[in-house]
């Protein structure tokens, strides 16, 4: 019977369906009083934009999780969190390898399309290479974190640093730090503290730059040449993205900070839009052109098969190649020495368009609707889209239909693009049949 169900859907399909699987039951667990502090049922649309924001890794709430979900509401928000941050195709395959049950071809060829992999041989390799990497650098991370977490909050810092670790690595910015009476913190207390700032860049990074290009570095190590066209992209626009914003954060705001925390919160202000949604600074009281940039970085996101969200950074540095490209007059667009495929160029234009109609889109519906300024609700939109969870502090206070707004966008914005379009409109009987060309001008 689930044989006859999976001939009838793609892997494009059977990717969305499980996030939107998952998704539901989260919400259901977490709607059960075990998973609040007082007790109580939680209203089903909180729950859900809870279960969404973990399993898309964005990390916008509508609840404090510190202060309102209990030890298990944390605890089956951190699962929905790393399934989200490993894809759900990921995990399932996980199981089955655990299991000791054999990968068939259908599981293989989902994985391949949900990681992005160039090829189907290999995929049970990189699997467990994309398990033990995840797990050795989550617990790095928390054994990091204890000094800090452990003098603040005793016994309690172990699932702190755990928590925390995780939440970063998927790049999901949930923070469990928040009370009755400070809620939504995230990580403003620790500002200046040198070490959490680190830690937290790292994992986001290391999160976010992708599985294959942790392979690419671990296979071929510091010889940059033998790196895959997209591994060499991956790491070039990561560091650009990190450097220009911090050097524009560090000499256009914060002068009123020490020079180590200006430091630290110039590059930790860099690296979280893209996409893991912690702040060490209040972002409400950040000049607007900081705030526009920003939003930029969080439409821009991560990187192919990692866990970060949005556009990702080789659809960007395929735009701006092909922008270089024209201006040159050249008919082909390149990058090291390689030459970049136009069914590339199509695809990225089209998760431009895709991105730039839902981030706008959402932003126009939810000011109508709540009569607040747009640029507010650009704000938040870009945030959901881009699975960021970055906040002007909004969305608490947004009613219910604002929020199934949200919702919608974070989880278009996880799925993926291309997946979404590939699952909706792919047919199996594909016409070869082309029309006529006819010159039409543009500019």
């Amino acid at each position: 019977m689930m044989k006859n169900i999976r001939r009838h859907f793609t892997p494009f399909q059977l990717i969305t369906m499980g996030f939107a699987a998952v998704i539901l039951f989260g919400a259901f667990l977490l709607t059960l009083p075990i998973s609040s502090v007082e007790g109580v049922f939680t209203p089903f649309h909180k729950a859900l934009f809870t279960s969404t924001s973990a399993v898309c890794v964005t990390g916008l709430a509508v609840l404090d999780t510190g202060s309102y979900w209990s030890f298990f509401g944390q605890l089956v928000i951190l699962i929905l969190i790393q399934i989200g941050g490993l894809g759900v195709v990921t995990v399932t395959v996980s199981v089955t390898l655990l299991s000791g049950k054999k990968i068939s071809l259908m599981q293989r060829t989902t994985m391949q399309d949900a990681i992005a992999a160039p090829r189907i041989g290999g995929i049970v390799r990189l699997t467990k290479f994309i398990l033990k990497g995840t797990f050795l650098v989550e617990l790095i991370g928390a054994v990091l974190l204890l000094p800090v977490f452990g003098k603040d909050f005793g016994v309690k810092g172990i699932w702190m640093s755990i928590f925390h670790s995780i939440s970063a690595f998927c790049n999901a910015g949930f923070d469990i730090l928040g009370t009755t009476k400070n809620t939504f913190p995230s990580l403003l207390q620790y500002a200046g503290n040198a070490l959490v700032n680190v830690v937290i860049m790292l994992l986001i990074i290391i999160g976010g730059i992708g599985f294959l290009t942790w392979e690419d570095v671990c296979t071929n190590t510091y010889h940059f040449r033998r790196y895959r066209l997209q591994s060499k992209i991956v790491l070039v626009t990561t560091a650009v993205l990190i450097l220009l914003p911090s050097l524009f954060f560090f000499f256009w705001n914060f002068k009123n900070l020490a020079m180590e925390e200006r430091l630290l919160a110039s590059f930790f202000q860099a690296v979280t839009p893209r996409t893991a949604g912690f702040n060490t600074v209040d972002i409400g009281k950040m000049a607007e052109p900081a705030q526009t940039l920003i939003i930029i970085l969080m439409l821009i996101g991560g990187s192919p098969s990692s866990t970060a969200g949005g556009m990702k950074t080789t659809t960007i540095a395929v735009l701006l190649l092909n922008a270089f490209a024209t201006f040159r007059s050249k008919d082909t667009v390149s990058a090291f020495h390689r030459r970049i495929d136009n069914h590339v160029i199509r695809d990225a234009v089209t998760l431009l368009m895709l991105y730039v109609m839902l981030f706008f889109g959402g932003g126009i519906a939810i000011s109508m609707y709540e009569g607040l300024p747009l640029a507010e609700c650009l704000y938040e939109t870009a945030s959901a889209v881009g699975t960021v969870g970055l906040t002007l502090g909004i969305t608490p206070h947004l009613h219910m239909a604002s929020q199934l707004i949200l919702i919608v966008l974070m989880y278009l914005g996880r799925v993926g693009g291309l997946t979404l379009i590939y699952a909706v409109f792919s047919s199996r009987n594909k016409s070869k049949a082309k029309f006529p060309v006819e010159q039409i001008t543009v500019g």
